[in-house]
């Protein structure tokens, strides 16, 4: 038998391509031995999933959680959102939306980081049936009581635009609590686009550039994409010159940005790091309030 130590050193120790495939066919024949017993508290999931991130071996990562004979074997939902993660950065979305269905049909819980993975799978992938999908986690997420998160929301309304279900993208605009960011500012002014209220769009690119935050607060910023796309829609209108008028300012104050709205919908934002305390070097001593150097030289 493979016991569990031997198949934890076994992952520990793993630096190559080939090295991970001897561990899965350990894992297979761990899990067949042992999956009659009670479920351990150590997982070997996530461990497995980060090597395969490392090495870059997501087609590995997606065959095994998905492999019919190691159903079980993947209880947390850590090792599908990894797997999901490396899936749709290298482009895979059929596969992660595979991982996905398996995920469900293990009855996996998805917490909120495979919500948003899950509406980014389905937004990339842009199909009715995708958007169909996205409808209904959403839906479901909601009939329960979840507080789903805002960029899940964010892909659903993307995917809705691009669906041309004008209706449903602003209902699941609607729901989103909090819009100030620069994503939501975006989708905001496309969807009055693409409904018609061109003069809504236009007051919310006024308010950006007569926002008086202080210099030291950043300023919205639109793309480009979302700016041509006015300047398309009221070309020859009575609005042109005005839509003109606030580009030519935005520009100018460096709140136009070439990236599109895919861009912002994908971007993974950097972790806010603490900043390290700073430590002042003791010189007198807490007891006795001497200097340290001369108790130093007593003793």
């Amino acid at each position: 038998m493979i016991l569990r130590d031997e198949l934890k050193l076994l992952l520990h120790l793993c630096q190559s391509a080939d090295d991970l495939v001897i561990a899965k066919d350990a894992i297979h024949r761990y899990h067949s031995e042992n999956q009659n017993l009670l479920p351990e508290d150590f997982k070997f999931g996530p461990l497995f999933m980060r090597q395969c991130y490392e090495l870059g071996m997501e087609d590995l990562a997606a065959a095994t959680l998905t492999d019919k004979n190691l159903r079980g074997f993947f209880r947390d939902v850590t090792s599908f959102n990894i797997a999901i993660d490396m899936l749709f950065t290298k482009g895979s979305y059929e596969d992660a939306l595979e991982v996905l269905r398996t995920m469900k049909s293990q009855g996996i819980i998805f917490n909120k980081d495979t919500m948003i993975l899950a509406c980014g799978t389905l937004y990339k992938l842009n199909t009715p049936e995708s958007y169909r999908i996205c409808s209904a986690l959403l839906e479901e997420g909601q009939t329960k009581g979840n507080n789903l998160p805002r960029h899940a929301y964010c892909f659903a309304v993307a995917l809705a635009l691009r669906q041309n279900d004008i209706k449903k993208a602003q209902s699941l605009y609607s729901r989103i609590m909090n819009t100030d960011s620069r994503l939501s500012q975006n989708l905001k002014v496309v969807l009055r686009i693409m409904s018609g209220a061109l003069m809504d769009a236009v007051s919310i690119l006024s308010a950006a550039m007569l926002s008086r935050s202080p210099s030291f607060v950043k300023k919205p910023e639109f793309s480009q994409e979302v700016i041509d796309m006015m300047r398309s829609q009221s070309e020859d209108g009575p609005l042109m010159m005005k839509v003109e008028q606030i580009v030519t300012r935005l520009e100018q104050a460096n709140q136009v940005t070439q990236q599109t709205l895919d861009d912002m919908l994908c971007h993974t934002p950097s972790g806010k790091r603490k900043p390290s305390p700073i430590t002042v070097e003791r010189r007198t001593s807490r007891r006795s309030l001497k200097s340290l150097n001369s108790t130093l030289m007593l003793e």
